[in-house]
């Protein structure tokens, strides 16, 4: 029987999906014919166990400039009716068995046309003595159909013929790197020559997670090699990966230079040995953003693209257990290699807060090795019990920067945790420790403890102290005077926990649209007495100097500038209020300087 036929859909139409929306670049149009001689393969052992298959890719030049790729496989191969099953029906499988085979044969076929504008295939079945057939599709929606008198070996061969602006593809050398790259895992061998050649396997290297070695050394040498060249990156260290969920087995490479904790990690994923894509997200857990990982899959199941996983019981799962191997690496690493830990720690000490945070066995193991921000440097916890049985941290950035002038001049050791996870592995140390106090403390506690002015300063400051609260009550804040190291912090901004809300509140309030400025207006309307305090230091020079001036609008202006400054040290940003307070400060005190200037000289006349 032969003749013409129409597909059941609209071949435009799909070529269209594949090439722009399904499929996301045009060379995997190789790795879909390779899968589909992969299954032919897989389901004629099915048929003789002893049967070995092998794949054949084949460059043939044209006198044209485009040339032709041929892919044979000796597997199961089809009949006319199979041929008009499952490539007349688009994504219908001719192996049945869903768990055994990745491909859908008329979708695999169908991405040659992402390359091609006909698609020649010449198939023989390996179930029945009937004659060989040949399927001639092209891209208008047509094909045609045809037994074949030659007597030929079982499998199939289908030949694509380059379009012109698809013919970097087809270099041999440039097949070679694709086939490699898709099938690097595949457990059959491909060969890729040009016609007539002989050909070589490309795909012979056993992996290393796959192999054996006398020692871990050697394995870990040759696991960080493998991840060089695949990867092309050099890496810190190498974890083997087991998933009985999801039927993986690869390695997770550990990145030797510091990652961003958002950064999302994409991994190198095979399914079923073929490779599923060099950007596959979701397969292990958000605290491991320092690893990227090799993976075979045998039992997720892929997107219709299969360049990812669709996220169900059983990925949250392989997940889940992936996430166990890179925890029981870490757990050990300490004991097992401790110069390695102390470069891992150097690098990805972010990465373990973060596990630690979420897990309470690994908190228990790493709190000690932790390494915080501190106002004399960098220290561990376990560096901090040595110095001492208590320890204040302050949880926000803004306040730390103010708190650490003043305890370092005090001799005071802070630990700084506005960063994240930080407060919260502080908070929880005395769960481990508890003969070691870690208590958290805001600048408000802190300065209360600060000294203060002698009665002198007390009685000088009197007409300072004064203006600077009428300067500053419009801001929700009071000024008050004290003695503090060091002299050239003039002052320091100490705001309770409802202060910093409303301030976070008139912040949003300047950018919000008017609906959502009316409900931030309704909250700030019910705000208490201020809550805000202005220490100025009367160790400073220019505090001193203030102190004995008795022009209040200088002493007012003076004030206001030294409220900004105290904001700016804390990191608190500027309201269009407290913007303008800095301009109307300076140019006060600068008309103040330039009056005094034009007055008479009382004893020159």
């Amino acid at each position: 029987m032969s003749g013409k036929h129409r597909f059941q859909v609209n071949l435009r139409g799909i070529v269209d999906l594949l090439a722009k929306h399904l499929y996301s670049r045009p060379e995997l149009f190789l790795r879909e014919l390779l899968q589909n001689s992969v299954d032919a393969i897989t389901a004629r052992k099915r048929l003789d166990d002893r049967y070995e298959g092998s794949i054949r890719l084949e460059i043939a030049p044209a006198d044209d400039g485009l040339p032709t790729l041929t892919i044979v496989d000796d597997g199961i191969g089809m009949d006319e009716a199979e041929l008009h099953r499952f490539l007349a029906t688009i994504g219908e499988s001719s192996k049945r068995d869903g768990g055994a085979f990745l491909g859908q044969f008329g979708i695999g076929m169908l991405a040659g046309f992402m390359v091609s504008d006909e698609i020649i295939a010449v198939s023989k079945s390996a179930r029945s003595d009937s004659p060989a057939v040949q399927w001639h599709g092209k891209e208008n929606g047509t094909y045609d159909v045809r037994t074949l008198a030659a007597d030929i070996e079982p499998g199939t061969r289908v030949s694509l013929q380059s379009r012109a602006d698809c013919t970097e593809l087809f270099e041999p050398t440039r097949i070679a790197e694709l086939a490699l790259h898709f099938g690097r895992l595949l457990p059959y061998p491909i060969y890729v020559n040009e016609l007539g050649g002989a050909g070589s396997p490309i795909n012979s290297e056993t992996v290393p997670w796959r192999a054996s070695f006398k020692t871990e050394r050697a394995q870990t040498a040759a696991l960080l090699e493998y991840g060089r060249r695949a990867l092309r990156e050099d890496f810190l260290d190498a974890v083997p990966l087991k998933s009985t969920a999801g039927g993986v087995d690869g390695v997770a490479y550990v990145s030797a230079h510091s990652v961003n904790l958002a950064a999302q990690r994409k991994h190198q994923v095979y399914l079923k040995n073929m490779l599923l894509s060099d950007e596959a997200e979701g397969l292990l857990p958000e605290w491991a953003f320092f690893v990227k990982a090799v993976v075979n899959v045998e039992r997720l199941r892929p997107t219709a693209s299969r360049e990812g996983f669709y996220v169900d019981e059983r990925l949250e799962a392989t997940r889940t257990e992936l996430g166990e191997c890179l925890k029981q690496y870490l757990m050990h690493l300490p004991q097992r290699d401790p110069q390695r830990f102390e470069r891992f720690l150097a690098v990805h000490h972010l990465a373990l807060k973060s596990l630690a945070a979420e897990d309470d066995d690994c908190f228990r193991i790493f709190i000690d090795w932790l390494p915080f921000e501190t106002t004399y440097g960098r220290k561990t916890i376990r560096e901090l019990r040595a110095d001492g049985a208590e320890v204040r941290y302050v949880a926000e950035l803004g306040q730390f920067l103010q708190i650490a002038k003043v305890a370092q001049a005090q001799g005071l050791l802070v630990v700084n945790a506005g960063y994240v996870y930080d407060a919260a592995l502080l908070g929880r140390v005395s769960e481990v420790f508890p003969d070691f106090q870690v208590l958290p403390v805001d600048v408000a506690q802190f300065s209360a403890d600060l000294a203060e002015p002698t009665a002198e300063q007390q009685r000088l400051g009197r007409q300072f102290l004064d203006a600077a609260m009428v300067s500053l009550r419009p801001y929700d804040c009071i000024a008050e005077l004290k003695r503090f190291q060091p002299p050239e912090l003039p002052a320091l901004f100490a705001p309770d926990q409802e202060a910093r809300f409303f301030r976070s509140v008139e912040q949003a309030q300047e950018t919000a649209d008017p609906l959502y400025g009316g409900i931030l207006a309704a909250l700030t309307s019910h705000r208490s007495a201020p809550r805000s305090i202005v220490y100025f230091n009367v160790e400073n020079s220019t505090v001193r100097r203030l102190l004995g001036v008795g022009d209040e609008r200088v002493l007012a202006r003076s004030a206001e500038i030294l409220y900004v400054q105290s904001l700016l040290l804390a990191q608190q940003p500027l309201t269009s209020r407290e913007l303008s307070l800095l301009t109307r400060g300076l140019g006060g005190l600068i008309d103040a300087a330039v009056e005094r200037k034009e007055q008479p000289d009382v004893d020159a006349v």
